[in-house]
């Protein structure tokens, strides 16, 4: 077994890699131009919609659909026959680029000791670069796309940003793989 305190480097590596690489890939490819639609003219509208309903943090889903209230009701069951059906996520505050950018690079650290303990205990000092990759790239497009799909299932995230989300889970997970491969102790020279 390999010492999780051994692994510090590739951990730090990893998260700046992946930092980076996300910085990257948001700025500078068009994959991810058009996960955020804009409402357009009616924004006005439905901000003021939502201010007025009182809605605090949180997603709400509609229309309401508990069984409880479908059945008897014969308006919230025209609501829900007849859409449009989504969910809205309201923020407690504006969108801070730098409390975001923080939060994600706390994020990365978690998900990287995460990735170092696991490969840790699979994976014994001086095994081969084949034996890490597959281990470490693993558990990390695990960490990083694992929702993806449970995103588009269960929390209406359109099927069409589905790709863009597993091409980064799977750049943030080779990156992973490479530095870790690379920084195995007691990894035989290339």
């Amino acid at each position: 077994m390999v010492h999780l305190a051994t692994l510090w480097l590739p951990i730090v590596l990893c998260v700046v890699g992946v930092f980076f690489a996300s910085s990257l890939i948001w700025m500078a490819l068009p994959i991810h131009k058009n996960d955020y639609r804009k409402i357009g003219g009616a924004e006005a509208e439905v901000m003021s919609a939502v201010r007025s309903a009182g809605l605090g943090e949180g997603v709400y889903m509609f229309p309401a659909c508990d069984p409880a209230t479908l059945k008897d009701n014969a308006v919230a069951q025209e609501r829900y026959k007849t859409g449009p059906w989504g969910t809205i996520s309201v923020r407690a505050g504006p969108v801070s680029m730098g409390a975001c950018l923080g939060m994600w690079l706390v994020n990365l650290a978690i998900v990287s000791v995460l990735v170092a303990y696991v490969a840790s205990l699979a994976v014994p000092a001086g095994a081969g670069w084949v034996k890490v990759t597959q281990v470490v790239f693993t558990a990390a497009l695990l960490a990083y796309g694992g929702s993806t799909l449970t995103d588009s299932i269960w929390k209406g995230r359109p099927w069409a940003l589905l790709p863009g989300a597993l091409f980064d889970a799977v750049v943030y997970a080779a990156i992973n793989a490479a530095i870790f491969s690379w920084l195995w102790p007691g990894a035989p020279a290339a």
